[in-house]
């Protein structure tokens, strides 16, 4: 028979640590510190396995499970020395969630239940404290009547705090046993009044309300939402603990109180925690009373003049702390506990892995393995990678008052603050006179590049995590919120409407790309610096790692930055970027409107310069560091102008009959851009563009001198197309090389973003010296999403779990990973030294690197701003691979050893 239910505590200890995925976190470290000889009340968990089990089978629970609820219970009642129910003798007892990781705040607790209007009596007579017993009472039907019966947490407040006003009283605590009962009698009267029923009497009645609210909490909207946000399977299901109450608030010599063994905001290794004297675990995070520290050192902190736990409960506080080390020891990280003192003795009610800031998680691992506590691959895997972005861009000050308008997606982290602007060139305008600037657009284009570069911060209602705002703003390191629907961006009037709420141009916003969150006026900001922690993390994780990492860049900034944070090289320059320039987009413009291909070689002659520039100030930067450079990618028609007013512009300045221009701008026209004349396509047709390129990046090699550029041909299908490609470029190295007298090596690759490609790389690969997995255009053409549409409705799709998660944010390892696979198997076939990496954005998603190098790749590249997050994500994969290569040999030794 499946067993369902397992004690801890008492006489019988069941679970362990190692089994959270079965008791959940909670129920797993309550039986591992009953083991250990901890004070912890005796109780019992309902396994995960029942809320799985609840879920697929239409809210009912498993048979067997009420008989072993009956014996835990029996046992637990046992080991007290009480009865549930007993109006004499009563037991009394908490029940609460408890998923494989802490979800803190996102499921439901329900304390002191088996009161009714019989046992308060016996537990008023048993404990000798009337008003202890009637405020227990009234805190277990506030707290039912939430989260079981329904009825608004807010109703029992008013009706408490009515109390206090008519009876003059400050504090809950000022309240006396005649009070409490009066209360407890409103409180009854609402609950019947809201669901027409009386407050339920019966112990067991109570105590499978509680159960079920518990499992059904699990499906509660901030649930599911706390799970798509931190990657939580909603399988994994919440276990239930069923444990015996202890009391803080039966007098002056009792208290509860949350703990850290070491500070969660610094990691400095202090004992960092707060209590509350008569009271019970809801009141220190309700606010309601100011919690006061554990230590005379924490008091002096905060400039506190309430007495510490340390002064005033010195033998208890000596017991906590003696318990603080023995946890932290045993489990070998930083420990967030709780606990009741119940009459002079102190219980433990839970220890978890703490929560910690980034900046902690940091300082606790470089201390931890100068302790010798843990060695520097634990350390290294202790770390969230994507957490350094905390570290690396700006964020808001947490003491400040804000005042949230809406949210959308967190597309690039930092927080940014500024006056609204409607256009790019309006940005670019207030930018250049030091005005800082949130560029508002419904969606961004590749137009909008200047704009974007003199931004603060980028707002769009359209678009998802890859949309163009968010892949570009987060390659130049600007905080971005992308498809904020509920916004309405009225560019006619230069007014953005939330709700009731008009925010007009040249109004202040803040917007926080690491939360969504979009705000009214300004909300200060702190600037991020890297500490010495950070650097020694770093270069662990340079020592672990297999895989190199490089940024994608194209401009002097994005360079400076991408070395700044330890890149080795750039993997991906976007060179259409550098066409948008204000200084040179007149000039694109007319080569693309050129009616020849010798008008349209004069006009690039005009360009070659600066592209040239361009390209000895990124070899520079880079030092002789691997450049790979992407040769023009997109549709020709974004080059140009639309509106009537860029048109005239353009005609007036060019020379050009307007008619013209109209003319060759719906020639341009494609119904389906993104699959149309672009990449190599444009090589084929307009070669004398490419050819330009190519004389460029070399003869900007030649000058800088130490450098072997990577020169890459987009959007490849077939081996004909990259063949007639190789051959531009190789003729046009060979009359560049005669010209100047000298020569450079230089590699000729390709993007694989086309499914025909993967499935055909072993015959690229004859010609083709590298390989760049292009996953975002891999992606949309293997799925058929556009990645910019698909943010209408991919949260349905992650909702109702068609993909895990989104897959142009974390790489889609079924589908596109096995194309991916697939051509790198046939690439190595054909050119076993053929280099292989990936620059889309999964390039910096820690996941989609574990992946890479599960396969093998060479290197990832990535948004600057997120090369420590991939150096970080790729020592953990090779770690993690490394340990389980050790455990399979050492398994495989075994095997060989016993035959």
């Amino acid at each position: 028979m499946t067993k369902w239910v397992y004690n801890f505590g008492g006489e019988k200890t069941e679970g362990r640590a190692d089994m959270r995925y079965l008791l959940g976190g909670k129920g797993a470290n309550l039986a591992e510190m009953s083991s250990l000889g901890l004070p912890v009340p005796s109780g019992f968990t309902i396994t995960t396995e029942v809320c799985t089990h609840y879920y697929q089978n239409e809210k009912n629970y498993p048979a067997a499970l009420k008989d072993q609820v009956t014996q835990a219970l029996a046992l637990l009642e046992a080991d007290m020395g009480m009865n549930f129910g007993d109006p004499l003798n009563p037991l009394l007892i908490s029940v609460r969630s408890g998923a494989r990781v802490s979800m803190p705040g996102m499921m439901d607790t329900v304390l002191n239940l088996g009161l009714n209007d019989e046992t308060v009596e016996g537990l008023a007579k048993k404990s000798g404290d009337e008003r202890f017993a009637w405020d227990s009472y009234r805190r277990f039907i506030q707290m039912y009547g939430d989260v079981v019966l329904g009825v608004p947490h807010h109703d029992f407040e008013d009706i408490l705090e009515r109390h206090k006003t008519d009876e003059n009283l400050k504090q809950d605590t000022d309240i006396t046993p005649e009070g409490w009962k009066s209360i407890v009698a409103d409180y009854k009267t609402l609950v019947k009044n809201e669901l027409n029923k009386p407050f339920p009497m019966d112990p067991q009645e109570q105590l499978w309300g509680a159960i079920g609210a518990v499992f059904s909490s699990w499906m509660v909207p901030r649930a599911v939402a706390y799970r798509h946000i931190h990657d939580i399977s909603a399988d994994w299901g919440t276990a239930v603990n069923v444990q015996s109450m202890v009391f803080g608030n039966m007098g002056e010599n009792c208290a509860t109180g949350v703990a850290f063994t070491r500070d969660p905001a610094t990691g400095e290794n202090y004992f960092y925690g707060e209590y509350l004297i008569n009271a019970q675990g809801e009141d220190v995070v309700a606010g309601i009373r100011t919690p006061q520290s554990l230590t005379t050192k924490g008091k002096e902190k905060e400039g506190s003049t309430l007495p510490a736990m340390e002064e005033i409960m010195p033998a208890v506080f000596k017991q906590l702390d003696e318990i603080r080390h023995k946890l932290e020891g045993h489990y070998s990280d930083m420990q967030d506990i709780e606990f009741t003192v119940q009459q002079g003795k102190l219980y433990m009610l839970q220890t978890r892995t703490g929560k910690r800031t980034t900046a902690a998680a940091l300082k606790i691992a470089v201390d931890m393995v100068a302790e010798n506590v843990i060695s520097q691959e634990e350390a290294l895997c202790r770390v969230e990678p994507q957490s350094l972005d905390q570290l690396l861009h700006p964020t808001l000050d947490p003491m400040a008052h804000k005042t949230v308008l809406t949210k959308g997606l967190p597309a690039s982290p930092g927080a940014a603050c500024g006056v609204i602007v409607f256009s790019a060139d309006e940005a670019e305008k207030q930018g250049n006179q030091g005005i800082k600037v949130i560029l508002c657009r419904r969606e961004t284009s590749p137009e909008d590049i200047h704009g974007m570069h003199a931004a603060v911060g980028i707002l769009t209602t359209r678009g998802g995590m890859t949309s163009h705002a968010a892949v570009v703003a987060r390659g130049m390191g600007r905080a971005c919120v992308a498809g904020a629907g509920s916004i309405q961006m009225d560019y006619d009037h230069q007014l953005l409407r939330i709700g009731d709420t008009t925010v007009k141009a040249g109004e202040l916003l803040t917007i926080d790309g690491s939360t969504g969150e979009v705000m009214l006026g300004e909300v200060p900001t702190v600037q991020p610096q890297l500490s010495e922690n950070f650097s020694t993390i770093m270069g662990w994780a340079d020592a672990h790692r297999r895989m190199v990492v490089r940024a994608n860049a194209e401009t002097q900034k994005d360079a400076e930055t991408a070395c700044r944070f330890g890149a080795e090289g750039i993997g991906l320059c976007r060179t259409e970027h550098m066409f948008f320039d204000p200084d040179r987009i007149q000039n694109v413009r007319e080569m693309i409107i050129a009616s020849s291909a010798p008008y349209r070689r004069d006009v690039l002659e005009k360009l070659l310069p600066a592209q040239r520039g361009d390209f000895i100030q990124l070899f520079e930067i880079m030092k002789g560091l691997p450049v790979t450079i992407r040769l023009l990618d997109p549709p020709l028609h974004e080059f140009l102008p639309h509106t009537d007013e860029d048109i005239q512009q353009f005609a007036k300045a060019a020379g050009i009959d307007e008619a013209q221009i109209r003319l060759r701008l719906s020639a341009l026209h494609e119904s389906n851009p993104m699959l149309g004349h672009r990449g190599c396509r444009l090589g084929i047709t307009f070669p004398e563009i490419y050819e330009m390129q190519v004389q460029a990046i070399l003869e900007a090699a030649l000058k800088v001198g130490g450098v072997t550029p990577e020169i890459m041909i987009p959007l490849i299908a077939t081996k004909a197309e990259f063949d007639i490609m190789k051959k531009l470029v190789d003729d046009k190295a060979a009359e560049v090389f005669e010209d100047k007298g000298e020569k450079v090596d230089y590699l000729v690759g390709t993007m694989i973003e086309l499914p025909r490609a993967a499935l055909t790389a072993n015959q690229i690969a004859e010609q083709a010296e590298f390989f760049s997995f292009g996953t975002n255009d891999l992606t949309q053409t293997t799925l058929g999403l556009s990645r910019d549409d698909s943010a209408n409705f991919m949260p349905d799709y992650l909702y109702h779990g068609v993909f895990e998660k989104d897959p142009f944010a974390t790489l889609d390892i079924e589908g596109v990973g096995q194309l991916v696979e697939i051509a790198a198997e046939k690439g190595r076939k054909t050119r076993p030294d053929i280099k292989l990496g990936i620059c889309g954005e999964h390039g910096g998603d820690p996941a989609s690197i574990t992946f890479c190098e599960q396969v093998g790749l060479d290197y990832v590249s990535c948004s600057p701003y997120r090369v420590p997050i991939a150096r970080l994500a790729a020592a953990q994969a090779c770690i993690r691979k490394n340990a389980r290569g050790r455990l399979g040999k050492s398994k495989e030794n075994k095997e060989k050893k016993a035959a």
